[in-house]
């Protein structure tokens, strides 16, 4: 299985032509994709209305979903405090725990968003699929 981030998926839906999304292309068609609730969350959060959000909630319903912990959310918070005091300031805290929901599923983490680059830096457990 393969952690595919938010940035790369809405990339793909908007049929852009770049390096993640070729290899998405390749990955979905070796049935070897996962998802996370909060890269699901945020790509439904980008619909433009009601009849795109049940298309997009529709189409990635298929998908392996990796579910976090109690555990999971103490971890990313540590990661995202680890980040911080050794000068590196994720945008956004969800990255963090998509990071941790990789790690600890042992999956690699298909990105195109230069904080997860940060994240390994600081955490060397994070694996990154790069196109």
């Amino acid at each position: 299985m393969i952690l595919v981030d938010s940035a790369v998926w809405i990339d793909w839906l908007n049929g852009r032509p770049k390096p993640a999304v070729a290899l998405l292309d390749r990955l979905l068609e070796e049935d070897i994709v996962a998802i996370a609730g909060v890269i699901l969350q945020e790509i439904l959060q980008g619909a433009r209305g009601p009849a795109e959000f049940e298309i997009l909630r529709a189409a990635f319903s298929g998908l392996v979903l990796l579910l976090p912990t109690e555990e999971t959310y103490v971890r990313a918070a540590m990661l995202y405090a680890r980040c911080r005091w050794q000068g590196v300031t994720p945008r956004s805290p969800h990255d963090c725990l998509i990071a941790q929901t990789a790690i600890e599923h042992d999956v690699p983490l298909l990105h195109d968003d230069r904080d997860f680059e940060r994240i390994a830096i600081v955490e060397s457990g994070l694996k990154l699929l790069r196109a």
